[in-house]
């Protein structure tokens, strides 16, 4: 278990794991007000939420399947990052890609969070890289099926 330190300020518990093997926490809505999303609006969907993750932490948000399949619900910048060094307030930036307006109530379950570990790099600038079979090949390259 990594612990993280967390100011709640919204009304509803700590985000959970839904099962034991659940790799994401849910995400509440932390609103005084339902907030509606139009077809195609974006919208800042603020938690009540303040974390503190260790160096060499990331905080990814997610969209929830079932948001997404069923309303079309996503998260805009899929997965956004929170990074290590922020503390301002963890905030959802939703859109809505169906036709019909979508209602937010406080407390809703609006996205996913999952903690994960990510390497910092050192730029190691060469004349060539190595080969490989797929070489340059890009999108769609390997075919179909």
């Amino acid at each position: 278990m990594l612990p993280i330190k967390v100011i709640n300020k919204s009304s509803h518990p700590l985000p959970s794991y839904a099962t034991e093997g659940a790799a994401g926490l849910d995400l509440r809505a932390s609103l005084t007000e339902a907030v509606t999303l139009r077809p195609l609006e974006r919208k800042l969907i603020p938690t009540g939420l303040y974390i503190e993750l260790p160096l060499g932490y990331e905080a990814q948000i997610r969209p929830r399947s079932g948001l997404s399949i069923r309303h079309g619900i996503t998260v805009i910048n899929s997965p956004g990052t929170i990074d290590a060094d922020y503390r301002g307030e963890v905030q959802v930036p939703l859109v809505n890609l169906s036709n019909e307006p979508f209602v937010i109530e406080d407390g809703e379950r609006i996205a996913q969070m999952v903690i994960a570990r990510h390497e910092v790099i050192q730029w190691e600038p060469v004349e060539e890289l190595s080969e490989t079979k797929r070489g340059t090949g890009g999108f769609g390259h390997t075919g179909r099926g």
